[in-house]
């Protein structure tokens, strides 16, 4: 562990930074490049959230099952803040993880109502897979990737509005590429974030999705919401510049990421139904020369 811990709370985290390490990421979590200190709070926020992630896509279990499974998470979380305990040799992975969840949350003085939030946004995968306006869509995001920015700042020592402001907006933004780049396996999943008043100020129709090419009008869809993400993109280069040290790097690095996943969702084009754009090794050099060269926001 690179922060100093009792050896119950080294294990409690050391569970967190494993289930970090075994997840496929396109923006990886509590790297080498986060200061020392903040890596195994992040990882222990992350670890959080990818047990509710997944405890409501257990597509096995019926809706009431998902949710009541994450009201139960939650209800965990809060016992374990109002009641701290120390790890043991006979907890679970995920009774560890929530000791070190409810230890980070107390130490760092983390809103409790951030995680309630992520809850919140996972109870909504189990009851909502079409969206009709661009406002609905950002109130998920809101409570499914902006916690997690705001959790970081908290983390890393920031608490200033402006700062929040730019995070959410970058949060927001990884989140809707994330979904343009799900597009394929989301719609054979049953679920279309594409809202509905792009789908019809586009013509595109739901009927006309299959397992092929997309149509022009989806094609243009598509086009529409990879703006509206750049848009967001912008207002959260902000951040970037706002923090110091190896975090800024971090920030850089991430938004080139996201930046680059949506350019290949745009050149992917009528092919996004078959192809799922993603990052590879031959991505890094021109990712890491493009964070070296950052030119700071003017927000």
């Amino acid at each position: 562990m690179s922060a100093t811990f009792s050896e119950p709370l080294s294990r409690a985290y050391g569970a967190c930074v494993a289930l970090a390490r075994s997840h496929y990421e396109n923006f990886p979590v509590a790297t080498w490049l986060l200061p020392a200190p903040m890596r195994p709070h992040v990882a222990a926020v992350y670890a959080f959230a990818r047990v509710a992630d997944d405890l409501a896509d257990e597509g096995q279990h019926a809706d009431e099952v998902r949710r009541l499974r994450l009201a139960t998470w939650r209800a965990r979380l809060h016992d374990a803040v109002d009641a701290p305990r120390s790890a043991s040799d006979n907890d679970d992975p995920q009774t560890l993880m929530l000791v070190a969840a409810s230890h980070t949350i107390r130490s760092l003085h983390l809103p409790l109502s951030l995680f309630d939030d992520l809850i919140s946004a996972f109870v909504q995968d189990t009851t909502t897979s079409r969206y009709d306006s661009w406002a609905g869509l950002f109130d998920y995001c809101r409570r499914s990737a902006n916690p997690v920015g705001r959790l970081v700042l908290r983390i890393a020592g920031y608490r200033d509005p402006a700062i929040d402001k730019s995070s959410d907006a970058l949060c927001t933004a990884l989140q809707l590429t994330n979904f343009w780049q799900d597009f394929g396996p989301d719609w054979r999943g049953g679920r279309l974030y594409v809202p509905r008043e792009v789908q019809l100020g586009c013509r595109a129709r739901e009927g006309d999705l299959g397992e092929t090419l997309l149509t022009e009008p989806w094609v243009a869809a598509i086009h529409r919401c990879v703006e509206v993400t750049r848009q967001s993109f912008a207002e959260g280069r902000h951040v970037c510049d706002a923090v110091r040290g190896r975090l800024r790097f971090e920030l850089r690095l991430t938004w080139q990421g996201g930046w680059r996943v949506l350019d290949k969702v745009e050149r992917t084009g009528a092919d996004l139904l078959r192809s799922r754009p993603v990052l590879g090794r031959g991505d890094a050099p021109a990712l890491l020369w493009n964070t070296c060269r950052w030119k700071g926001s003017t927000v």
